[in-house]
């Protein structure tokens, strides 16, 4: 299976171009040397400019959760009232993550397939028994192809005192979220979409209100310490051993970016997701798209399947049949609906293809 041609569309992780790759096979070097450190400056600058900041940004080897699970560590202590606005599994999951360390989550979730509601968030802050001290939120959800208003959602967390944490790991490097300019204090990425390095890398990018929380929060960490981290940044070091291969074929990746320039990376991601819904319209049997218009991802699409057709047999007959993997739904999503990724290094012809084979099997699965 391994050494077939495969059109992967699942949301992460995703293609990796052969020149990242490459990179990956770069001989090892001594990561307390000065070629190391080095390297690790110009690529703490490419990062921050993927973020639009000119704070702080902190690479852990880790998956995306294990950034989230450090910015709740450094940023909360137990007790602290959190909002958590979800729109589908891995808001959820935000919200898990939370409870974890003892912070007192209220978890307001809107239906699949919509927004955060702006102004029931607004309404919650106005009438909470405490005072919030943060709002998390996911930037673009994933489980459903929703993308939130986040610039909406700072300007609220700001005017109530609160902290705005946002994952952005589905979207860094493909969905436009200049953290600076729209008054974001945490955003949290990961290596294996948008920014088209395998998995094993994850980041948070910290502005001067996320600091100071940071030295009032009192829950307990020690690997994901980022004041720990702070301090060696300062030499341009880690305080423990790097993911070498990964971070080289990160810096190789974010040159790929801006050679082709971020806005038309933004512009190219717009693209494919009309790809994918006008193709998903013009299918019909059935199908339909979960994500309202004016909020749809532009990184992947939930499509819904019709009734008395397994999404999971839809999925299944798409990689058997057609070599096109595409990802199933989630939770009392599951088998209801398939979820094509468009994002990082697709091509839009595997996007048509994708398309052509998923009416062939809705074709003969509807017959």
């Amino acid at each position: 299976m391994f050494g077939e041609k495969q059109i992967l569309l699942i949301p992460g992780p995703t293609p990796v171009p052969p020149r990242v790759l490459r990179a990956m096979c770069r001989p090892m070097i001594n990561h307390r040397g000065p070629e190391y450190e080095s390297f690790f400056e110009q690529l703490l600058s490419k990062l921050k400019s993927v973020f639009v900041t000119d704070g702080d940004v902190i690479i852990f080897p880790a998956s995306g959760t294990g950034a989230m699970e450090a910015a709740v560590a450094n940023l909360l202590s137990p007790g602290d009232a959190v909002l958590m606005a979800s729109v589908g599994h891995f808001g959820d999951r935000f919200a898990d993550i939370a409870r974890a360390f003892g912070a007192d989550v209220k978890l307001l979730s809107f239906p699949w397939g919509k927004a955060v509601d702006v102004e029931e968030v607004e309404k919650e802050f106005k009438s909470a028994r405490k005072p919030y001290r943060a709002l998390l939120v996911t930037h673009n959800e994933t489980s459903t192809g929703v993308t939130n208003p986040i610039k909406l959602l700072a300007a609220v967390a700001r005017e109530n005192e609160a902290l705005i944490i946002v994952d952005a790991i589905s979207s860094l490097g493909a969905i436009e979220l200049p953290m600076d300019d729209w008054g974001v204090d945490v955003v949290i990425g990961g290596s294996q979409k948008g920014l088209m390095t395998p998995p094993g890398l994850s980041f948070v990018a910290l502005n001067e209100r996320a600091w100071a929380a940071v030295e009032q929060a009192k829950m307990p960490r020690y690997y994901w310490d980022f004041k720990l981290h702070k301090h060696y940044m300062e030499r341009h070091q880690n305080p423990y051993t790097p993911a070498l291969p990964l971070l080289f074929a990160l810096d190789e990746a974010l040159n790929m970016l801006f050679e082709d320039g971020l806005e038309n990376v933004f512009a190219r991601h717009e693209r494919m997701k009309r790809i994918v819904r006008d193709g998903v319209r013009e299918i019909g049997f059935g199908l339909g798209l979960l994500a309202d218009e004016d909020v749809a991802s532009n990184t992947v699409t939930g499509i819904t399947i019709p009734e008395g057709v397994d999404g999971n047999a839809v999925v299944r007959r798409l990689r058997e049949e057609h070599n096109v993997v595409v990802a199933g739904g989630m939770d009392h999503m599951r088998g209801k609906m398939i979820r094509i990724g468009h994002v990082g290094w697709v091509h839009e012809n595997d996007l048509h293809i994708a398309l052509y084979a998923l009416r062939e099997v809705i074709t003969s699965l509807i017959k």
